[in-house]
Order: C-alpha cells, then structure tokens, then sequence
C-alpha cells in the first residue's frame, strides 16, 4: 500500500465517521471526523506504513460505508456558460490585468440577480471599478443593468437605468427602502456611496443626498446591508468599511513586510494599513436617514477589515443580527438586542475564528441549512492556503466549526470569495459553490502552482454531514478557469434550477446555466411584506418535507458582495409536494401553509395564507 492510496482510504474512514453517532465515534482512535494529511503524517513518524494500513482496513472493516453516505443522484448538474450568447459581453473592468500595484484594484465587486422591474425573470446588474490611468472621456467603466427578455437574452438597458456613476465600486445590496413596490439599489464605493431609488418604470435616481447618507471624506464601503433592525416595517441601512486608504499616502510594492509575498513586491495590506469603521443608519421613514452607528455599538467594534455582510436572525430570537466576514481579523457577529443596540458575540458563539483559533482572512460568505435541521449555518471563503471554513449552528446562538468532517480540511492554493448554499441537483440538500481568483498576478510567473485564474468549486452535498468534490465533472462552465470575486445564484430563465452569475476581473461576466436533467422537484417561495418590510429581508422560510427541515433567509447581500435571487428555492427530491411551509416574518408573526403543490413560485403576502399561528 503506498502513500496516495493510505490517503485514499483515510479520506474514505473520514466519510464513514462522520455518519456515525457520536458513541460509534468515541470508539475510534482519534474520536471524530480525521484529516487524512495530518494524522497519516504524524503515524508515519511512528509506524511503517504497512503497520497503519492493516490498521485501516481492520477500522474499515467494522463498519458499514452504505449506512453512512447516501447515494448522490446519477444525473449530476452540469454548467454551461452562455454569457456571451445571452448579450452579457461588457468587460468588468478591474485594476491592472498583469500587475496590480495598490490594493484597492484587488478585491473586485458584486453582481446580482435583481428583478428591478417586477415581472418575475431574473435582471442582472453587474458593477465596475475603475483603473489607476485615466479613461478616454466618456468611455469610463459604469454598472450595468441587462434586462431579461425571457428568451436566454438580455438586453441592456444601462443609459435608460441613469447608472452614470465611475469608479472602483465594491459590493450592492438590494431592498425597498420606501415601501412603494420595487426594490431600490445601494452600492458602495472607494470614494463615496450611492443610494438609488428605482422608480418604478426603468429608471432610477440618485437620492444619497436627499436620504443624508453622503459623506465628505473618502471612504471605502465594502460589505452592506439593508436591515429592518428595530422591527418597525422600513429598512435600515448597515455599512462597512474595508480600510482607510489614500492614494496620495499608499505605499509602493516591497517597501514593507506587508507588501511582500514569499520574497516577491506585491501590493500593500491589508495588515499594516488604518482601520476603519462601520456604519448604522436608521431609517425615518420620510425618505432620510439618521446615523445610529455609536448609539447602536456598531462602531465599537473596531481593528477589523470587513468584507461580506449577511443579515440574518441567526440564533432565532425573533431579531435580525448582522454577521461580517473579516480580512485578516476575526470576524465580527452583531447580535441584535432587540431593544436597538448590538453586542459583538462572534468569540463566544464561536464564528470569531476558526476552530483552531485563528482568524483566518474572510471574504464570502453563504448562509444556509446545510444539514436540514432547521437553523441556519455559515459557510465562509478564505486565502489561499488555507481552508474556507463551515459553521454548524448548534442552536442557542451558538456555532460549530465543522470544516474537517465536512470534508473541506483540505488547502488550495486558491484565493476564494464568493459563495452560496444553493441546491443545485434539487435533491432537498443544499450543495456548496463559490469562486476563486488570485490577487497577485505577478506571482504566477515565479510560483506557478499559484495561478492567477482557477476553475471554480462545487461541493455536492451527500446528506450525512459531509460533501463531495463534483467540480471536475460539473460541465465547463464550473471548471473554465477565472480570476472572480463576486456571484450571485438564481433561476434566470425559470426552469426551475439554480443557475449562477459571476464576476469576472477584466473580462465579461459568466452567466452559468445550470442544465439539470434528473427530474427531481422544487419549489420557490416569494414573500412580500406587509407590516413587515416590503421585500420581506429577515424573514425565514422553513420548508418540511417528511421529517427533514430546510430553512432559508430573505437577504439583501449574500455571497461576496453580491445579491441573489429573492425568491428561496427549495429542491424536494422526488416529493411532489412540500407538507408545510412555515414563515417567520421579520416583525415576529408566523404564517403556515400546508400541502403546498411542488414545481411552481409561491407566492405569500403576508397574514393572506390558508392558515395562521
């Protein structure tokens, strides 16, 4: 037995372990899920290999595979990039394409899935950044809006939209922050933030500073979030802020420890540059709003380098809590108090650091019920060499660090960032996908085990507490390699799978149509508030199928500064009809629909169901 087939058949022993019981586990040598590479690297220091290979296979020996993994659909998805044949052709343009020289032509922006004008297809808005030399006038990058035309095209519709805005955005966030209808849109910036109001036929206007969310100084607006934190039926606003930067002070690449990667110039930071921070704005329902960062304690919390936000009542006391991936830093998790404050609780709930207690570098982040158990569990994206990192809610607002016995211990050489939970075979267990780019493009030509493109991961979900690479083996549009940072999923052309829009550095965008064939059922789940907020961002949809739970959050940004489609899709296997749907609207009441008919959008406004707790 040589080394890759002992690392075989640990990986195998792990998979097994992880579908035990916590008894069955007690009773192996190392009590729980194993990371192959390390404990065969501490063995072989003390045994011949030979010695641990009769040990493995005596282990294997006394346990049951086939009661432990379920068998993954045959029919896998398989992705097909159609961007360019669906009129996605505009270059997301984005810093230097061979070098990058300062950090703020790194990070990239968001994109998302947004029904601006109600009709019930998928839009697309992709932003842009900017670069460090001037553009020809008029010729300056700008977001782009694509309307859907129901056919696999789009067309776009940005000069009518009025988005005229240059510069280096970062992420968007999406909600109806005057409760008239249709969803508006805020985008942060490297510079200065906009609000827009969509007013309702195409067009939108900005109305940052009639809303008084305009500020003087430069600030770099990374994750946001509109937020209905008070319970009151309009939409708050959460806003961080990456770092304090400064053209006019930025350090040159190799003049520092921080501007230096394994011996070769590099941009500089994150570590070593100023922190900033974060902002809370409560809405006054008048169409302004008023900073509430220090009255609130958000901007307590500080030396952190936000990235993503996902608001999200996470331990279900009836509030919304805001959770932020950090670069570099622990990540922070605002408990709401429900009485108008926020107390940062990621150290004692346990999603601060990983579970060796460090703070690794976060990016994306995907909010689902990996497990279907009913709560909502944290998937975050991380650095190359490192690991991105699973957090199991265990209930009572605290989390599980699951990575290893999910089954993603392992480190690529991949920088990754935007994420999601979608269940792309339908099979009622959500899967796991995000995105990778490197940051230094320079690096390749020295290390080129460090690409500056790589494919992106997709993680299957094999309804045991672990999951399986199928990213080889998930069509081109999954293994193509890019540099990205930003994706969003949703249905685009309503066929009732989950396709995903990615953004891509310097290049076009990727629309990936997820072509499933394996029959399986659905369901999608549309809420409209009434005395909660009209986009209904809080909310949480619990979907019971026999004995398995699947819950999902309304959220305005998810992934890396992206936002997805806001009707929560549900795959159900081989039901043909979910037993009970249960809404936990954002200002505490419950609606319950039962025997709800698979393979259609529902539909629920809210206190208008056929039955009501």
């Amino acid at each position: 037995m040589n080394w890759t087939q002992a690392t075989k058949l640990f990986d195998r022993m792990t998979k097994i372990s992880s579908g035990l019981s916590g008894t069955e586990r007690a009773m192996l040598p190392f009590g729980r899920p194993i990371n192959p590479e390390k404990i065969l690297s501490i063995l072989s220091k003390i045994f011949p290999l030979s010695v641990i290979s009769v040990w493995f296979f005596l282990l294997l020996g006394s346990t049951n595979p086939q009661s432990a993994i379920r068998n993954p659909q045959s029919n896998a998805p398989q992705f097909t990039d159609i961007a360019a044949k669906a009129g996605l052709t505009q270059p997301i343009i984005y810093g230097g394409v061979s070098s990058k020289r300062y950090i703020i032509e790194t990070n990239g922006c968001g994109v998302a899935f947004y029904d601006y004008d109600n009709d019930g297809w998928m839009d697309v808005l992709t932003l842009n950044g900017s670069r460090l030399e001037p553009f020809a006038k008029g010729s300056e990058p700008t977001a782009r809006l694509y309307k859907n035309n129901r056919n696999g095209t789009f067309t776009d519709v940005t000069a009518k939209a009025g988005f005229t805005k240059t510069g280096f955005a970062s992420g968007l966030s999406v909600g109806d922050f005057d409760n008239d209808g249709f969803d508006d849109l805020f985008v942060t910036y490297w510079g200065a933030n906009v609000l827009y109001k969509n007013n309702g036929n195409g067009t939108f206007t900005d109305v940052t500073k009639k809303a008084r969310l305009d500020f003087e100084n430069i600030r770099w607006g990374s994750g946001s979030s509109f937020i209905d934190y008070d319970r009151d039926g309009d939409l708050d606003l959460f806003v961080a802020n990456y770092l304090s930067f400064d053209l006019k002070t930025a350090m040159e690449p190799g003049k520092s420890a921080n501007c230096a990667w394994k011996g070769i110039p590099v941009n500089c930071g994150p570590k070593g540059l100023p922190f900033a921070r974060n902002w809370l704005y409560r809405n006054e329902g008048n169409g302004t709003f008023t900073d509430v960062s220090e009255a609130s304690g958000i901007s307590k919390v500080f030396e952190r380098y936000p990235m993503s936000v996902a608001a999200a009542d996470l331990d279900e006391d009836g509030w919304v809590d805001l959770y932020v991936a950090c670069d570099s830093t622990a990540s922070i998790f605002y408990r709401n108090n429900g009485n108008g404050t926020f107390e940062d609780v990621a150290l004692e709930n346990g999603t601060a650091y990983n579970e060796d207690g460090q703070p690794q570098a976060g990016m994306g982040l995907g909010i689902g019920d990996y497990n279907n158990d009913g709560r909502l569990d944290i998937f975050k994206t991380h650095f190359m060499d490192d690991t991105p990192v699973l957090y199991r809610n265990a209930g009572k607002g605290l989390f599980e660090d699951v990575t290893l016995a999910a089954g993603f211990g392992r480190a690529t050489k991949y920088v990754s960032w935007g994420a999601g939970m979608p269940d792309v075979d339908n099979d009622g267990w959500p899967d796991i996908f995000w995105v990778t780019g490197n940051v230094y493009p320079e690096i390749e030509k020295t290390f080129p085990q460090y690409p500056h493109r790589n494919p992106r991961q997709l993680y299957r979900n094999l309804g045991n507490g672990r999951f399986e690479d199928i990213t080889a083996t998930s069509g081109s549009g999954v293994t193509t390699p890019y540099s990205s940072r930003g994706c969003a999923f949703g249905d685009f052309d309503n066929d009732g799978d989950i396709d995903v829009l990615v953004m891509n550095m310097n290049e076009p965008p990727s629309l990936l149509r997820n072509d499933l064939a394996n029959g399986n059922h659905w369901l999608k789940v549309k809420l409209t508030g009434v005395k909660s907020n009209r986009t209904a961002l809080g909310a949480r949809v619990v979907v019971t199928v026999g004995e398995r739970k699947q819950v999902q959050a309304v959220l305005s940004q998810t992934s890396y500064y992206s936002h997805d489609d806001l009707r929560l899709h549900f795959g159900l296997g081989d039901k043909t009809k979910a037993d009970r749907v249960d809404v936990f609207w954002p200002n505490g009441q419950t609606d319950t629909l039962k025997d709800v008919k698979a393979d259609q959008v529902l539909k629920i406004r809210e206190g208008e169901t056929l039955s009501r707790k």
